[in-house]
C-alpha cells in the first residue's frame, strides 16, 4: 500500500478547467461579476506572456476570487456544480479505472492540482472517487464568506511541499506508515510536474505532448495514454 497522487488538468480531466470556468462565467455571471472576471482575465493574459504559466494561473484565479467576494461556500456550490456538469464528459475514464484499482489495493489517493479546491471536490464527488484533494484554496473569513482572494497555487515545487506536509501529518496521526510513505505514485502530464515526478517512487506520465514525451523517454518514465 502507498500514496497515489493524480493531477487534474490534462490528466484526470482531459479538458482545460480555465476554459471551463470562462464558459460557465459567460453564461452564469451578471454584468458586474462578468466585468470583474473579464478585466482580470485580460490582466492574467498580459502577465502570463511576461512571467509564464504560473503567473497566469494566479491572476486568473484572482479574477474569479474577486467575483466570489462575500459569498459563502454553499452559495458557490451552484457555480462549481455547473462546471462539473459541463466538464464531466471529458474525464479520463481509463485513468479513473486505474484509480479504482489503487483504491481496491488500499492505496491512499490524492488529487493534487492547481485548480480551485471546491471545483475538484465537486468533480471527484460526481465521479464517486474516495480521494483527498490538495489544490488552490479560495480564502474565507471568520464569518464563512469568501474574501475575494486565493491561497498559493498548487503547482511545480509547491505540489511536492504539500505532499510532504500531508504525509508528515498522516504519519503523526498514525494514518500512514513509514513503509507506505516510501511507495508514492504520481500521475501527471506536464513539465511543471517534473519536481513531483522526481520526488515520487513511481512517476507515470499521462497524455504527454511531444516535449513531455521526450522528457519521459529520457528518464524512462512510463506513459499512460
Amino acid at each position: 500500500m502507498g500514496v497515489v497522487t493524480v493531477d487534474f488538468d490534462g490528466t484526470l480531466y482531459q479538458g482545460n478547467s480555465f476554459k471551463l470556468m470562462f464558459q460557465t462565467a459567460n453564461k452564469e455571471f451578471g454584468l458586474k461579476q462578468w466585468a470583474v472576471v473579464a478585466t482580470g482575465i485580460v490582466k492574467a493574459a498580459a502577465i502570463g506572456m511576461l512571467k509564464g504559466k504560473n503567473a497566469f494561473r494566479l491572476e486568473f484565479f484572482k479574477a474569479f476570487a474577486k467575483s466570489f467576494k462575500g459569498k459563502t461556500s454553499s452559495e458557490l456550490d451552484d457555480f462549481f456544480q455547473k462546471l462539473v456538469a459541463l466538464g464531466k464528459q471529458d474525464a479520463h475514464h481509463d485513468l479513473i479505472h486505474k484509480i479504482r484499482e489503487h483504491e481496491r489495493q488500499g492505496n491512499k489517493i490524492i488529487v493534487l492540482s492547481g485548480a480551485l479546491h471546491p471545483f475538484l471536490k465537486a468533480f471527484t464527488k460526481e465521479l464517486a472517487l474516495d480521494v483527498h484533494v490538495i489544490s488552490t484554496e479560495l480564502q474565507f473569513n471568520q464569518k464563512g464568506k469568501c474574501t475575494g482572494k486565493v491561497g498559493p497555487i498548487i503547482n511545480g515545487n509547491e505540489k511536492v511541499k504539500k505532499v510532504q506536509e500531508w504525509m508528515k501529518y498522516e504519519k503523526q496521526t498514525g494514518k500512514l506508515t513509514d513503509e507506505e510513505a516510501t511507495e508514492v505514485w504520481a500521475y501527471a502530464d506536464s513539465e511543471s510536474d517534473i519536481p513531483l515526478f522526481q520526488f515520487v517512487t513511481y512517476p507515470i506520465v499521462v497524455n504527454p505532448d511531444q516535449g513531455m514525451k521526450e522528457i519521459a523517454e529520457k528518464y524512462n518514465w512510463p506513459l499512460f495514454v
